[in-house]
């Protein structure tokens, strides 16, 4: 039985590639910060505990495996954190594929992220289009840019890479929350009194997770894959109607004009600096929330034959998980 190595095996991704390389006959040595928060695992699954940037960590759970699937990553729109996202993000990564080659492994597959296309006003976004750097809009965007860049200097040089780059994944299992399922949680919650025009390309976490297996066994290396869903391209007022649909909570009827919205974040930031809290409206995810993160993934869905589960149903997975995790008041199971 073939054996491959997930890092970031505890997190809403992670967790879900290791079921469906599980699925797929894989034994999986699994590498996160804490085997407590695992759970229960399948025995086809040896938990490895340990941190992406410690190399006696990802030495340890190299042991063995022919292949990698690297989604470990620091995902958060709190600027306190820019070093520690910078160390996890590109150190982390470089690290664990450094440490990778050295044990000869035939394949690795990297977890970049949407967020570093460039997005056109007058077409999709589709896997060719790169931004630069200087239009990276805070510290997680600009820590995964430079760890794709890591990436494919490593390429370059030979290394088996091949990235792949969720767009904004929704299902079950999203426990810190996730940015995206935090969207969920809150309007869930009420606390969405307002939203701004934006729009995301909205996918099944089930379809991202297959689509790290595809890209493992059928991609090429030094490509990159867009892993979302062709029909996925909502406005936030779009999403909020399905949600609406789906949990009975009615739609936001203020739409905030993006000068307000960055106003009320610089406000946000000063007040919570002031008192030593994180910020309630992160500045990064109001100046993302000016473009709408749009593509088009039809040549990954073909290249890859990656499955496309309708969106509503990523949505009605989302909101049933949950509720059912009693997370929200009134909507229980």
């Amino acid at each position: 039985m073939t054996r491959i190595l997930v890092t970031g095996a505890s997190g809403f991704i992670g967790r879900h590639v290791v079921n469906s390389a599980v699925e797929r006959g894989y034994q999986v040595a699994a590498l996160l910060r804490n085997k407590d928060a695992y759970g229960e695992k399948p025995t086809q699954v040896v938990l490895f505990e340990g941190d992406v940037r410690n190399p006696e960590a990802v030495q340890s759970a190299l042991r063995g495996c022919s292949a990698v699937i690297h989604v470990a990553a620091l995902y958060s729109f709190d600027s306190s954190q820019a070093r520690l996202m910078h160390d996890v993000n590109v150190a982390g990564t470089r690290n664990v594929l450094r440490h990778a080659l050295k044990s000869g492994v035939e394949r690795i597959v990297y977890t970049g992220t949407v967020g570093v296309t460039a997005f056109r006003k007058e077409r999709l976004a589709t896997e060719d289009d790169l931004a630069g750097y200087e239009a990276m809009k805070g510290p997680y965007k600009r820590s995964k840019y430079l760890a794709e860049q890591t990436v494919r200097e490593m390429v370059a040089r030979g290394a088996p890479v091949i990235t792949v780059c969720p767009t904004a994944p929704l299902g079950p299992g999203d426990s810190k929350p996730t940015p995206t399922g935090k969207i969920v949680l809150d309007f869930m919650r009420r606390r969405m009194p307002a939203y701004v025009d934006t729009g995301l390309n909205f996918v099944h976490v089930r379809d991202v997770a297959e689509g790290h297996l595809l890209a493992l066994e059928g991609g090429e290396v030094g490509a990159r894959y867009l892993l979302g869903n062709v029909d996925g391209n909502l406005t936030l007022r779009q999403a909020f109607e399905i949600l609406s649909d789906l949990s009975g909570v009615a739609v936001p009827r203020v739409r905030l004009p993006h000068a307000v919205a960055l106003s009320a974040a610089w406000l946000s930031k000063a007040g919570a600096g002031l008192l030593g809290r994180p910020t309630p409206i992160p500045m990064e995810a109001v100046q993302m929330s000016a473009t709408r993160m749009w593509v088009d993934p039809s040549w990954t869905v073909r290249e890859l034959g990656m499955p496309q589960t309708p969106v509503m149903q990523a949505f009605d997975d989302a909101v049933h998980w949950f509720a059912v995790q009693e997370k929200v008041a009134g909507l229980e199971g």
